[in-house]
This record gives C-alpha cells, sequence and structure tokens, in this order.
C-alpha cells in the first residue's frame, strides 16, 4: 500500500507530512524557513518535489529534492523575463508536469503573469512567450493577490490551460505555440454594467480538471461557479444551490468528472465562511447541486481557504486535504464525509498537494 505525502507551503517555508494509514501522520520542516512558498508538487513521473521559493532578498525559484524533501539542490536557471523588461519575475505561483510523453517536461506560472517551461527537469527554465504576447495582455492588471498566474492545468502535450488573475483563462492547442483567450460566458461582476463579458480581464481564481475525462473543466471565478465539457471553449454556470458562489479553489473528482469541490466565502470585505462556519461543498451531478461536507470542521472558523489550498491524493477513495490561513491543515480520507484536523498552528497556508508515494 502506497504511503501518503501532503505538502504545505506557508508562509514561512514548506511543511511536509506523510501518512500510511491516512489517519496517523509524521511532519517534517519547515524547510526554507522564513521564505514564502506557494506551490510544491510531486511530479508522480519521476519522485521530484519541485517547490516555488519566493524569498524577498534572493529572489524566485524552484528548488528541487529527489529524496522526498530530505535535502535540496539551488533550483534551475532562467527564470526572468530579462533586464529590458518592464515587468519582473517575483513570485512563482505554479508547478505542472507536463503530459506522460514529456517526461522532463514542466511548466511554472509566476507573477508577474507568465508561463515558463523546463524540458530538463528543472535545470534550465524558459519563458513561453506567445502567452504575454498575446494583443490582450495590455488589458490584465494585478488582483487583490498580485498579477499572477496561478493556474496550470495539462491536458496533453499541445493542450494547456492557463489562468491569471486579473486577466482570465488562456489555452494553447499546439504546445504554446500561440494561446488564445477562453472566457466564453464568464461574468466579471466587478465592471460595470455592459462590461461584465469581457474577452480578457477576468479575475478567475482557480480551474480544476478531472484526470479521467480532462475536457471536464471547473472554474472558480471572482464571482460564480462554472463547468466547461469541452476543455474551455465555453463555460456553463453551476453556482446555484451554495451559499455563496465566491471563493477561491475549486477541485475535480479525479475519477468522477460529475464531482467537484468548492470552499464558498462571503465576498468581497469579509472572505470568510457564511455564518463562520468552515465548510467544503460538493457537487456529484455536475453541478445541477451542492451538499455540504463538515462534520469534524469547527462551526466557528474566520480563516480563509486561497486558491491552491484544496487538493486531493487521487486515491480509491480520495483522501482530501485543505488548509486555511490560520494555520490549520484538515484531511480527509473517505471524500469529505468526516474531517480532522492534521496540523494546527502553522504559518499563513498559501497551497497543500497530496500525492500517493511508495511506502
Amino acid at each position: 500500500m502506497a504511503d501518503t505525502i501532503v505538502l504545505v507551503g506557508t508562509a514561512k517555508g514548506l511543511f511536509r507530512f506523510r501518512s500510511s494509514d491516512r489517519l496517523h501522520w509524521r511532519s517534517a520542516g519547515p524547510d526554507f524557513p522564513q521564505t514564502p512558498c506557494y506551490t510544491a508538487v510531486l511530479d508522480p513521473r519521476s519522485g521530484v518535489i519541485h517547490a516555488g521559493i519566493n524569498s524577498e532578498f534572493y529572489g524566485a525559484s524552484i528548488r528541487r529534492s529527489s529524496d522526498l524533501g530530505a535535502t535540496w539542490d539551488n533550483g534551475g536557471e532562467g527564470l526572468s523575463y530579462g533586464g529590458d523588461d518592464p515587468e519582473q519575475v517575483t513570485r512563482v505561483w505554479a508547478i505542472a508536469p507536463a503530459a506522460d510523453d514529456e517526461p522532463l517536461t514542466l511548466y511554472a506560472g509566476v507573477e508577474a503573469s507568465g508561463l515558463f517551461r523546463t524540458r530538463d527537469g528543472g535545470d534550465t527554465w524558459t519563458e513561453v512567450r506567445s502567452l504575454r504576447e498575446h494583443p490582450t495582455h495590455e488589458l490584465w492588471m494585478p488582483g487583490y493577490g498580485g498579477k499572477c498566474l496561478h493556474t496550470v492545468v495539462v491536458s496533453d502535450s499541445q493542450t494547456i490551460l492557463t489562468a491569471c488573475s486579473a486577466g482570465g483563462a488562456y489555452r494553447t492547442l499546439d504546445a504554446g505555440e500561440s494561446f488564445a483567450p477562453v472566457n466564453e460566458n464568464l461574468e466579471a461582476r466587478f465592471m460595470p454594467e455592459g462590461q461584465r463579458y469581457p474577452i480578457a480581464g477576468q479575475c478567475v481564481h482557480k480551474v480544476s480538471a478531472c484526470r479521467a475525462e480532462p475536457r471536464r473543466l471547473w472554474l472558480q471565478n471572482h464571482g460564480g461557479v462554472y463547468r466547461s465539457d469541452d476543455g474551455g471553449t465555453g463555460w456553463q454556470y453551476v453556482g446555484a444551490g451554495l451559499p455563496g458562489d465566491f471563493g477561491f479553489p475549486v477541485l475535480a473528482h479525479p475519477h468522477d468528472p460529475d464531482t467537484a469541490y468548492v470552499v464558498p466565502l462571503q465576498a468581497d470585505g469579509q472572505r470568510w465562511a457564511e455564518g463562520g462556519a468552515l465548510c467544503v461543498w460538493r457537487t456529484q451531478d455536475a453541478g445541477a447541486s451542492w451538499h455540504p461536507l463538515a462534520s469534524g470542521l469547527p462551526h466557528r472558523s474566520y480563516a480563509s481557504v486561497l486558491r491552491d489550498g484544496l487538493d486531493h491524493d487521487g486515491q480509491d477513495p480520495i483522501g482530501l486535504y485543505f488548509g486555511t490561513t490560520s494555520g490549520s491543515v484538515y484531511a480527509s480520507a473517505d471524500g469529505g464525509r468526516n474531517w480532522q484536523e492534521l496540523a494546527a498552528h502553522l504559518p499563513r497556508i498559501f497551497s497543500v498537494r497530496a500525492a500517493a508515494v511508495p511506502s
């Protein structure tokens, strides 16, 4: 039986948790103490952990570990736009392994919003320039969290969807040679009447794809939860039945394309759960209805769950994990029916990533 590893990126480094039964956990870290870690991912193809480390002094880098975090290298080169570019890379927000037939290729989303790619396992990184060269780039603006490319969804070696705040969702069908906006029917409620469906400038908070059916996408907008059945070409609003359709994370079930999870928050100022009752909501019918999953969660909490703070471990039944801005990590070994507090009193949590590893 595989172990489960949970990688928790915080404002003061990366924490690692490991379990053989998903009930009892061993902790390690923090790695990179006092340094914000916005994302970390275990590449299932190589077993290497890649972590986005955002030092205020040394700048942004992507560090690697081939022994599940026991040791780390200094990271690859090239994570820069160049000295004459008016924008600079200040943070790494997302890291995504490419398709299985490209075992050494990974993508990274950064702030200021842009996409980088490595084809040598992270030794060197090069910008995928066609994204920022799209003519609508001039419409992108910083969201509350910054001008960040926070989502990279790889469907296959040719098809990649990215999302940035506040720019919207963009997709390539030719491995990054060109990108096109895919924001059809997404409502930007913060815009004036008559301007709420722009081609670009949307504040998309997160996009997640079903592994078993990659064309089934789920999207959490600044206001609104949406589903796509065609890889992002079109979007359908599915937020009815939720206590509110503002939030940050959205998570697709890895095996069932009709199941997804969100964490609704009150908008815009409070950004905590309705009534302070922390809760994950699940649909099992493609968004036609939603149901709360709150057993074991606090009835009074004023913490938020950020856009990368919710994940699954891909197992059967799936384990679910999320982290809060108040430093708690919650885990469920039964798909969300029951929760336990895996960790408490951590620094502000930016990201949670889970995976199965050989025991």
